[in-house]
């Protein structure tokens, strides 16, 4: 996927269209799971559907249920969205920006190879 230590490192364009393609997985990633929360807030507390969104995308952003719970399944639901959302920040996060660590630090590689 990434280019080694000992190729040079890839054009601005080839680049960018990397970051882009990271970019996109990462927004697949998070719409997937909004999705989850939203199925999840319909089943157990029969929101509707904007309800639904809102408790789904306010645990996803890590803000909290944006209203109260009422059954035990509800509750049972929110707490392991709240820790699969924790979990899909730091893989979305990763996704993201593993372009332009792995360009950050293969730039640092290649000067010391051509040395």
């Amino acid at each position: 996927m990434f280019e080694k230590t000992h190729q040079p490192i890839i054009k601005t364009d080839a680049f960018i269209k990397r970051l882009m393609r990271n970019l996109f997985i990462g927004l697949a990633i998070i719409a997937l799971s909004l999705m989850i929360g939203m199925l999840g807030y319909g089943y157990f507390e029969k929101m509707n559907l904007v309800d639904a969104f809102v408790n789904a995308a306010m645990i996803l952003s890590g803000m909290g249920p944006a209203s109260s719970l009422m059954t035990d399944g509800g509750k049972i639901f929110a707490g392991f969205y709240a820790l699969f959302s924790g979990i899909i920040f730091l893989v979305v996060m990763a996704i993201i920006f593993a372009p332009l660590i792995h360009r950050f630090f293969h730039k640092f590689l290649v000067k010391d190879v051509k040395d």
